[in-house]
């Protein structure tokens, strides 16, 4: 029997098997239609109707089950309707001095905010095209198509969002632009926060980051001392983003929520979860972030208090809510003080998730095996400095890996060639003993001792290779930087796939050649088995993203070229 064969054709279908497994777990879900809503259980001065749970230690007070159903945010009819005949339409802006609506332009964002309530309702990325095919549309993150949103408030016992409303802020303009500056303020006054207190909510936005922090700042000069809680939570329905990139295969990135704790770095807090049971905990630090392919939102807190994670299902809609409230918060008669949560944005950059929060970067999802992708990914990154195209990138981390792995698969590679190298002598046994199984293995060992093959020298340093295989599926897959990044020619896109297949019939051929140069199994089972394989993974890479596509095709060319120059060697008695 040849064993070696069958341990090949058992890892390839080990790694088929964890492609397509770790692809349906997050790219081939079907659409949740669940609601979430973060409500407060507790609250004397604010009724727990929609309003997030307290922080420890702040007035309690049961709540009813009709509180408990009413959502947060009453949905805002200042939102422009939509063309319902072609939802897919790009977002319209809602005109400056329209009503309650701010606008806010930056180099790296188009936003809204509503003074009811200080919500951001509306966030358009200016350097992320929806599409190649549409560059000056820009990529609509925060989409009132989806009912998402980014709401913050005060609640608590002289909180501001409670059961009668929202506060109506007002603002100096209807307009504010970064232009040339590395700054920008925007101040949302509460004009009757009532005799002697004045309040101010501030979003402070910086050029080239997508990170807005969100300051409250409480004058209290009046003759008692104010105490409120700052809630934040991130609103969006149970839909697939309408923007969202798709293939002929339905494949649907993961959308959903997630969160930090001690014990879970990385915690998916899924729609179809939600429904069922309530997500709370209290947690120092963290946040709440709302994931979708190559982009995120996050809520983060600021400070070392432990805040009250929440997240849950709104009986009867297609909301989610999910957020935190931060412990509760004191100003002095008298006094003067701020506290600010902050607000992430955009594109799930590594590097700039990492200096935020601790575990930030996690929602950028690697699989089980974001040990060995992170440092792939660094090291393709630092090509791509160099080389600055993409897929030449990719191509030179396909040439380092296979040298790094040299070591491990020159075994296979050697014993590859042996065995290529005794076939004629193995079709003449098979020919002489081909009804005598038994001593047909027999002779077949000993024909494997005299000319120093090892039909399982190669395996194992192959199994080996399949971890780098699947993190690099992962890192191509998940990582921004390579969305809507040319190649050369018609490859105008290395995270979509080819628009013509050239690509995946390239890939197939490369492996066919692989095959060849293997030695054919004797049993003929598996050699039609093995000749199936280039013809199945061609099929199965049609779809893949090119840039995939690219260093499979890369890898074949160097193990090919790897097992011809060792076949060499030992055809010349090296």
């Amino acid at each position: 029997m040849d064993y070696q064969r069958i341990f090949i054709l058992l890892g390839l279908a080990v790694t088929a098997y964890l492609l397509i497994l770790a692809w349906n777990e997050d790219y081939n879900r079907s659409p949740v239609e669940t609601d979430v809503v973060i409500r407060s259980e507790t609250n004397t001065d604010v009724p727990t109707t929609e309003l997030p749970l307290p922080a420890a230690g702040m007035d309690a007070a049961p709540s009813t089950a009709a509180d408990q159903e009413t959502n947060i945010v009453p949905e805002l009819d200042v939102v422009p309707d939509l063309d319902p005949v072609n939802p897919t339409q790009p977002v319209q802006q809602v005109a400056p001095d329209t009503g309650r609506l701010v606008q806010v332009e930056t180099d790296v964002f188009s936003l809204t905010i509503d003074t009811l309530g200080g919500d951001i309702t509306y966030v358009s990325l200016p350097e992320f095209p929806n599409s190649l095919e549409t560059p000056d549309n820009p990529f609509v993150l925060v989409d009132p198509r989806n009912s998402y949103s980014a709401q913050s408030g005060l609640i608590g016992p002289d909180g501001t969002d409670n059961t009668s409303g929202r506060p109506l802020y007002t603002t100096g303009s209807h307009y504010y632009s970064l232009d040339d500056k590395d700054q920008l303020t925007v101040v949302l006054t509460l004009p009757d926060a009532g005799d002697g207190l004045v309040l101010h909510k501030e979003f402070h936005f910086t050029r080239s980051d997508y990170l807005i922090r969100i300051n409250y700042t409480v004058e209290n000069q009046t003759d008692k001392d104010w105490s409120a809680a700052i809630f934040a939570q991130i609103k969006r329905d149970g839909q697939d983003p309408f923007n969202m990139d798709s293939n002929l295969m339905g494949m649907k990135p993961y959308v959903g929520g997630a969160t930090w704790t001690p014990d879970t770095p990385y915690q998916k807090l899924e729609f179809d979860d939600l429904e069922e049971e309530l997500y709370k905990g209290r947690v120092t630090n963290g946040y709440m972030a709302m994931v979708q392919h190559y982009f995120v939102s996050a809520f983060i807190p600021e400070g070392d208090g432990e805040n009250t994670y929440q997240a849950r299902k709104l009986p009867g809609q297609d909301i989610y809510l999910l957020g935190f409230t931060t412990p509760l918060w004191t100003v002095p008669r008298g006094g003067i003080d701020s506290r600010a949560v902050q607000f992430y944005t955009g594109p799930k950059d590594q590097y700039r998730l990492q200096e935020i929060t601790r575990g930030l970067d996690l929602t950028i999802d690697y699989g089980f095996l974001w040990w060995l992708a992170q440092p792939l990914f660094y090291l393709l990154t630092f090509i791509q400095g160099y080389v600055v195209n993409w897929g030449i990138a990719i191509i030179l981390l396909t040439c380092i890996v296979r040298l790094l792995l040299y070591p491990l698969s020159a075994a296979g590679l050697r014993s590859n060639a042996k065995m290529r190298k005794v076939q004629p002598q193995m079709v003449r046994l098979k020919e002489k003993y081909g009804d005598d199984r038994q001593k047909f293995s027999q002779e077949m060992m000993n024909l494997y001792k005299k000319e120093g093959a090892n039909p399982l020298g190669g395996c194992f340093p192959i199994l080996l290779q399949m971890p780098v295989f699947i993190a690099l599926y992962w890192v191509l897959l998940e990582s921004v930087e390579i969305r809507q990044a040319p190649f050369a020619l018609w490859i105008k896109d290395l995270s979509a796939m080819d628009p013509y297949f050239v690509l995946p019939i390239l890939m197939g051929i490369s492996m066919y050649f692989v095959t060849l140069m293997q030695p054919e199994p004797p049993d003929p089972m598996q050699a039609k088995i093995f000749k199936m394989m280039p013809i199945v993974f061609t099929f199965f890479f049609l779809w893949f993203p090119a840039g995939l596509v690219l260093y499979w095709l890369a890898s074949n060319i160097l193990s090919i070229l790897q097992q011809w120059y060792v076949t060499r060697k030992i055809e010349a008695g090296g």
